[in-house]
């Protein structure tokens, strides 16, 4: 077991990642020296240099503090990296950072939010509500929370609220009091080898909720029954068969209102000032986990219209009459459905160009055929080239595999330059950008040029 509250200094190989620098900046609340490596400057860890972390960018053991007591690392991680290398051959305290994670929520009250597309959200608006209604929480969260700039904020509260990641079977390591599970659909192959492999670590996961605890997952998962907690309840977007869902649903200049029903409990007119239908289904599972920890009705409301979104979750980066641009984390052909659909149903009357950039080729591989039924729900596709993260090409493997299994007529693949050009000559109406790569440095000079040229 790691003695958290004995470390004084830590070392994190991959700090930028949105998960590692949580850890970095709750350690660095604790007044604990923390410093790091990561492959490329970002904007988040120049957010974390202001802080006050010491982070570098050439793996170099040169640059290392080798007076660490704990180094955490990532599983994205290239097995030849020389830090990584030099701290566990000279026996150094070397651990994942699901490990931290786990010895952090030991001891306090943990709500964990899993699935494999949702949780980021719908874990980014359970910490909101909690903070906003002045219950208070620690947050662990896997975006930027856009009310707070920040993915990590710290309470007195012994509350943790954490994004329980399913790659490497992270989540495995979390004690949950309560649990959410958004989404059980194959993803992670390279992990798990199997759909199923997937669904049984989900229902795993489910099992690790403490005795008397509280289980929400989405009406209708596969296998859904196989869920093991005392108090299990299911929720969905308008299916009255579930314990929790929403009614009068109205749309509003892109903006939602509705009522969430139960059994024993209904909240009126609550307002959602954000995008896609599925948020507010994301939304019911924060509201019913703030209405078991019994936060007043009034208190839940105002938080949930105050919340502005979380960072590249469908985010309106320009919103006015004659253009739409919003950018998305979307990265899985599920999630580009709930994005498409979400997006042509509030703007119905506009062409809508999707610019995607796939993300691994081994996640392209297997889900092709999915992402070219996906995409096909918008008007006009440009597909970057594949980002590669962790891996190595694969033959045969391109963003042109995609492109030639569409049936859509208006698509093509740009490199980033040529999608600024494009961008530059030609008229979009609600334009989206997607991807878990580095696309979304693609959106401040793309939204320079649309507010030049409207």
């Amino acid at each position: 077991m790691i003695e958290i509250n004995k470390i004084a200094r830590i070392y994190f190989v991959g700090i930028g990642g949105i998960g590692m620098s949580a850890l970095a900046r709750y350690f660095r609340s604790k007044q604990v020296e923390v410093s790091g490596y990561d492959k490329t400057e970002t904007v988040l860890t120049k957010q974390l240099a202001a802080e006050g972390i010491k982070v570098h960018y050439e793996d170099n053991t040169e640059l290392i503090d080798k007076a660490a007591q704990l180094i955490v690392y990532t599983p994205a991680v290239p097995k030849d990296h020389q830090e990584l290398n030099y701290y566990k051959q000279n026996n150094y305290t070397v651990v994942k950072r699901s490990d931290v994670l786990g010895a952090i929520t030991n001891s306090s009250f943990n709500i964990c939010v899993a699935g494999t597309h949702g949780k980021t959200t719908t874990s980014t608006m359970v910490a909101h509500i909690l903070q906003h209604s002045g219950f208070g929480c620690n947050a662990f969260l896997g975006g930027i929370a856009v009310n707070y700039n920040s993915n990590f904020w710290a309470s007195e509260k012994n509350v943790c609220v954490v994004e329980a990641d399913e790659y490497d079977r992270s989540f495995l390591k979390l004690s949950p009091d309560v649990a959410i599970i958004t989404a059980m659909d194959p993803d992670h192959l390279d992990i798990y080898g199997t759909a199923e492999n997937v669904e049984q670590a989900f229902i795993d996961f489910s099992a690790r909720v403490k005795d008397g605890g509280l289980l929400l997952s989405k009406f209708g998962l596969k296998r859904g029954s196989e869920l093991q907690a005392s108090g299990h309840f299911s929720y969905h977007l308008n299916n009255e068969s579930a314990d929790v869902y929403a009614a009068n649903i109205k749309m509003n200049n892109g903006s939602y209102q509705f009522d969430v029903i139960t059994k024993d409990w209904i909240l009126n007119d609550v307002v959602l000032n954000m995008g896609g239908m599925h948020n507010i289904e994301n939304m019911i599972a924060a509201i019913a986990v703030a209405q078991n920890l019994k936060i007043a009705d009034e208190k839940i409301k105002a938080a949930v219209s105050s919340f502005k979104g979380v960072k590249r979750r469908f985010e309106y980066i320009v919103k006015n009459e004659a253009q739409v641009f919003i950018d998305d984390y979307a990265h899985h052909p599920d999630e580009l459905i709930a994005l498409l659909t979400g997006a042509k149903k509030l703007f119905p009357d506009k062409k809508c160009t999707i610019i995607f950039q796939p993300h691994l080729f081994s996640r392209t591989k297997d889900f092709a055929d999915g992402f070219a039924e996906s995409l096909s729900l918008a008007d006009e596709i440009i597909l970057l080239p594949i980002y590669p993260a962790r891996e190595l090409p694969m033959e045969g493997v391109t963003s042109q595999m995609i492109i030639n299994k569409m049936t859509i007529a208006n698509k093509k693949v740009l490199s980033k330059i040529e999608i600024l050009d494009w961008i530059e000559n030609n008229k979009t109406e609600l334009l989206i950008t997607a991807g878990a790569g580095d696309i979304d440095t693609l959106v401040e000079p793309i939204k320079k040029i649309l507010t030049k040229n409207n």
